[in-house]
């Protein structure tokens, strides 16, 4: 049985040229041209597989990407014209499996929907369900509980400072500033009073967590950049 692709694109050119080559390959491709006509296939029909541009008329890539998250677990690539850090952090914080960045070959997004459905398939032949947990020395991010616990003990954060931590814990390693922050967590634009609020919430977290600010364990500075857990 051929695999269903819901494909989003409000660039009909575009749309059409990516549409055909997935046909030729024997999948079944559902195209939609604008946002509002996409959310209501969401909401009404199963894909193995969703294509999202993320600019879109009435309702944009993010928000339908959001709507799959809240009841679907398959995979969902987004399609950008910007090579953007912000809108990578918000599309993958919000649970995006990949990201092509515009202009592209229509046979790179042929090679990105198969390698995608290839891992959501060998990871559904599992027995059981694993469950998506972030872990970082004695800290433990169960995604699926929205459960936060340090040495065993559960940490209660608002949804502010949750989504914070989760950000943070995704990229590990990265260094991310105030602004990408703010944007990927209020989904507002930043502003330079905006970084006040960041400090405040990553004060509370570390006081949650009793991180001493002096020498961290984990939510660490990085004097002239942002905030990392390493």
């Amino acid at each position: 049985m051929s695999k269903k692709i819901l494909l989003v694109e409000d660039e009909e050119e575009i749309a059409k040229l990516v549409e055909l080559y997935l046909k030729n390959e024997g999948f079944n491709v559902d195209v939609c041209f604008d946002g509002l006509e996409a959310k209501e296939k969401i909401m009404n029909d199963t894909f193995d597989l969703a294509l999202l541009d993320i600019m879109l008329p009435h309702v944009d890539g993010l928000e339908l990407l959001q709507l799959i998250r809240e009841n679907q677990n398959y995979p969902v690539i987004m399609l950008t014209a910007k090579d953007d850090e912000i809108d990578k952090i918000t599309g993958l914080s919000f649970g995006a499996d990949d990201y092509i960045t515009k202009p592209f070959k229509p046979l790179e997004v042929v090679a990105r929907v198969k390698a995608q459905l290839r891992r959501f398939n060998q990871y559904n032949q599992n027995q059981e369900k694993v469950s998506r947990i972030l872990t970082n020395k004695a800290l433990e991010m169960n995604l699926d509980k929205r459960l936060v616990t340090l040495n065993e003990e559960v940490v209660e954060l608002t949804p502010k400072e949750y989504s914070i931590l989760q950000l943070l814990m995704e990229n590990q390693g990265v260094a991310l500033d105030s602004e990408a922050i703010f944007e990927a967590v209020w989904q507002e634009k930043y502003y330079t009073a905006s970084n006040n609020t960041i400090m405040v919430h990553i004060r509370h977290l570390r006081e949650k967590m009793k991180d001493a600010v002096e020498k961290p364990k984990y939510i660490k500075t990085v004097w002239g950049v942002g905030y990392k857990i390493d």
